[in-house]
């Protein structure tokens, strides 16, 4: 088989330590191969870097084992050319389960050119990638204090949630503190109420009434002081996500117009794709990496199962959101077109492909530099007008 690699080097990568197969031209013609064991530290890795360089490769080939392979592609990405490989493209071969095979195997594919690289972004968009899910992790904790907070109201018999809508209002959060340093008179507790919810007093009044107990105090007072904390936290993660994100600040402006995307969401597609098409050749690429379009599985001319691949999942939340969102909006395209699928295919299905119709124009957009040019609510009468009149026949 035809080598297109001349110098590369295979790593299969662990917690601890990583096994490294180097394949060069050898003096008799044929591949020489060596193969050597390094530790994962920061003061192990360079000599990694120095062992590769003493062989003059020039592709390092590993796989996206998780975090494991974050140290030494950091390190390496300075020297070579790093590729992540897809581990389901190279472990269909029996018989190569150990860790030297593995090395041997992947410098083997990468030489003949039988395995691709995954999209690895670069550093400052890494950066923000952690910032941008780490303050998702946050937010999805804050949601589920709130949840917790209600369920401990409802166990002491405090119906809170039923006068009040933001149970984490200003006149909710006056009402629980006095809970917690021990006030029970539910008079006193209700004229904590302010602004719009003072009408609500009698209302609070009977909802206060319950079974308030020490233990109960102790478990929201523990409870607040999380939601705090994690407020706290996500106020400074989104200050310094401003700051990373400035260089990309017309990008964000653009997805912005898009029905459904407002700034955060635009954040976090930046994060996870990049603000650089180029390195998808089409919409269709973008889609298809994302796990955004239908399955491609056909065989002896029969079509089977459309399953979408996995894709990343943060991207898929985000887009899904997204997709919820514009849904909801009225006189546009996308909120017309899920309106369309739910009918047919479902609410999930729908907010999947409207997702998929998000993130199409967020490469248009990204790719050309111009802002989301909606097609209008009546795209789909204007695209067919004949079986529209047919439709309009029919009923």
């Amino acid at each position: 088989m035809e080598s297109l690699l001349e110098r590369c080097a295979g790593l299969d990568l662990h917690k601890d330590i990583i096994t490294a197969c180097v394949r060069v031209p050898g003096d008799n013609g044929e591949r020489s191969i060596y193969q050597h064991e390094f530790g994962t530290t920061t003061q192990e890795l360079p000599g990694l870097r120095d062992w590769l360089s003493s062989y003059r490769v020039t592709v390092v080939g590993m796989e996206a084992t998780g975090v494991y392979r974050k140290a030494p592609f950091y390190i390496l990405e300075e020297s070579f050319e790093c590729w992540l490989l897809n581990t389901r493209h190279m472990h269909n071969v029996p018989g190569r389960k150990t860790d030297i095979g593995d090395a041997e195997w992947i410098a083997q594919l990468l030489e003949h050119g039988l395995v691709r690289p995954s999209f690895v972004p670069p550093k400052p968009i890494r950066e923000l990638r952690n910032l941008t899910r780490y303050r998702k992790a946050q937010i999805e904790e804050r949601s589920r204090e709130a949840q917790r907070l209600d369920k401990i109201l409802q166990d002491a018999g405090i119906k809170l949630s039923s006068v009040a809508t933001d149970i984490q209002g200003k006149s909710a959060r006056a009402i629980l503190d006095a809970l917690v340093e021990g006030e029970r008179d539910p008079e006193v507790l209700a004229d904590l109420a302010l602004g719009k919810m003072r009408p609500k007093i009698p209302q609070l009044q009977e909802a206060l009434q319950g079974r308030f107990s020490r233990h109960h105090g102790l478990l929201i007072g523990a409870i607040l002081a999380k939601i705090d904390f994690l407020d706290s936290a996500i106020a400074a993660l989104s200050e310094e996500i401003d700051q990373v994100i400035a260089p990309f600040e017309s990008q964000l402006q653009l997805l912005d117009t898009i029905p459904g995307v407002d700034r955060r969401s635009a954040e976090g597609i930046i994060a996870e794709v990049g603000a650089d098409m180029s390195r998808f050749q089409s919409s269709g690429h973008l889609a298809s990496w994302a796990g955004m379009c239908p399955g491609n599985n056909e065989s002896a001319g029969k079509r089977k199962s459309g399953r979408s691949r996995k894709g990343p999942k943060f991207l898929g939340a985000l887009l899904s959101e997204s997709a919820a969102a514009a849904g909801r909006s009225k006189g546009t395209y996308l909120g017309v077109e899920h309106h369309r699928l739910t009918g047919r295919i479902g609410y999930a299905k729908a907010n999947k492909a409207v997702g998929h119709s998000i993130l199409v124009a967020c490469w248009h957009i990204l790719s050309t530099g111009l802002p989301y040019d909606d097609l209008g609510a009546d795209w789909f009468v204007r695209r067919r007008p004949e079986a529209h009149a047919v439709d309009l026949l029919l009923k």
